[in-house]
């Protein structure tokens, strides 16, 4: 496919993504832009170009200043110094790595197309190209992972210094090949140690641990999951993009799904059409409420429930009663807000918790 071909494409996308943040816009006029995020499959595929002129025309429609943080996912082996200096350039100010694994092997048993030493440069480019917010992602849990092997993964990932560490147990999803043919996989005993052992690592190193798998030094937490740990609204524009925006007026939590495909996706918003829509009930925004808030390693002020559901904390009076009984949560008056947060058993069993949300 020829180059000039592919800028069309892209530009194609881009102009998509803009015409559907135009139709966006009287659903969210007038309220603060406080991060914008570009995942998902390999957005660092974008042309540095390609992302400057979408930059500056969400610039020109929601008014945005630099102290917006915007964060880009790369993978390793797609992006150099060159292209990180172009993000930088453009107005991106924090980048995620998706390492997973310094291993070879274990990034050959997870289907990743770099390898270790290509992650490595991968980091130390971003921190060459002027990047001071940087998150790198690690897995443990991995086929025939040995306790030793996920130590040594975290003691690279420190030595690289990037400011933001998330640490994930790897999960089988379901539809994948790992989901229907297993990998030996460390049994839950196995997991538990790497995971105490690795959080050592990242207390020792000053890493701040303030959410269940994210871990910061020198307050750079990440804006944009802090917003969706705490139930904030949010858009989502692309293609296989997800978004919640709350109708306070009419008393509605509004969630949009766009189609997976790119092709899909720009023929749609092509059409005036802005994806599926799902009308959240009550018993959905309390429990995905708390499935996220939970997470916060300091809690949470019970008053942000009613400030982003639109229910009364009364609701929710008969769960946490259980929960303090099981030992599960603990609610303190801390500068007159009552914080509600997990108890370490509450943590280690995070989805029975959880299960007592539901009918």
């Amino acid at each position: 496919m020829s180059s000039s071909v592919e800028a069309a494409q892209e530009q194609r996308y881009l102009d998509a993504l803009i015409r559907q943040l135009e139709q966006t816009l009287p659903q969210i006029w007038g309220r603060p832009i406080q991060s914008i995020f570009f995942g998902g499959g390999t957005p660092s595929l974008i042309s540095e170009a390609g992302l400057d002129g979408f930059l500056s025309k969400a610039r020109a429609l929601l008014g945005f200043g630099s102290e917006v943080e915007i964060t880009l996912e790369a993978n390793p082996g797609t992006v150099d110094y060159e292209k990180f200096a172009g993000f930088r350039e453009a107005g991106v100010n924090r980048l995620s790595i998706g390492v997973q694994s310094f291993n070879d092997q274990k990034l050959a048993a997870l289907g990743r197309i770099h390898s270790a030493q290509e992650a490595i440069r991968a980091i130390e480019a971003a921190h060459e190209a002027g990047f001071h917010n940087l998150n790198v992602d690690l897995m443990f849990a991995l086929p025939e992972q040995t306790l030793s092997q996920a130590q040594k993964d975290m003691a690279l990932a420190i030595e690289l210094a990037p400011s933001h560490i998330s640490h994930y147990q790897l999960t089988l999803e379901p539809n994948t090949p790992f989901y229907k043919q297993p990998p030996p996989l460390p049994n839950e005993d196995s997991a538990w140690d790497m995971q105490q052992a690795c959080q050592s690592q990242l207390a020792e190193a000053g890493y701040q641990h303030y959410e269940v798998s994210a871990y910061a030094k020198n307050n750079q937490a990440c804006q944009h999951n802090l917003n969706y740990w705490q139930f904030g609204d949010y858009i989502g524009l692309g293609a296989g993009a997800h978004g919640k925006i709350t109708d306070a007026p009419n008393g509605q939590i509004r969630r949009t799904q766009m189609p997976a495909s790119p092709g899909g996706y720009i023929e749609m918003i092509e059409h005036g059409k802005m994806g599926h829509q799902i009308l959240l009930t009550d018993e959905d925004a309390r429990f995905e409420f708390m499935l996220n808030a939970l997470r916060l390693q300091q809690g949470f002020d019970l008053s942000l429930f009613e400030q982003r559901t639109g229910l009364s904390l009364q609701v929710l009076d008969a769960t946490i009663t259980q929960w303090i009984a099981s030992g599960w949560v603990e609610a303190d008056l801390i500068q007159a807000q009552n914080v509600l947060r997990l108890t370490a058993s509450g943590k280690a069993y995070l989805n029975n918790v959880l299960e007592q949300l539901l009918p």
